[in-house]
């Protein structure tokens, strides 16, 4: 009987949105935000986030963000 243990599930949440100025983080409207998704490991964030940010290569201002949730949600597996 082999019992496959699961990874641990570290959430990443994946969103982006045009800023109003690069340099800052603050966006243009934030009704307008794209929340491309929850992941449960940084590798698949890693790859939603370059395909949103590739697909928008052409818009200066748009920008896409990884957050660590699984930091925010247990600040101990930092």
């Amino acid at each position: 009987m082999s019992h496959e243990v699961e990874p641990k599930q570290l959430l990443h949440l994946v969103f982006g949105g045009e800023l109003k100025d690069l340099a800052t983080t603050e966006f243009k409207d934030l009704s307008q935000i794209d929340l491309v998704g929850m992941f449960p490991d940084f590798a698949s964030a890693k790859a939603a986030w370059k395909a949103k940010a590739q697909s928008t290569v052409d818009n200066a201002q748009m920008r896409y963000f990884i957050v660590h949730l699984h930091r925010v949600l247990d600040p101990s597996d930092a």
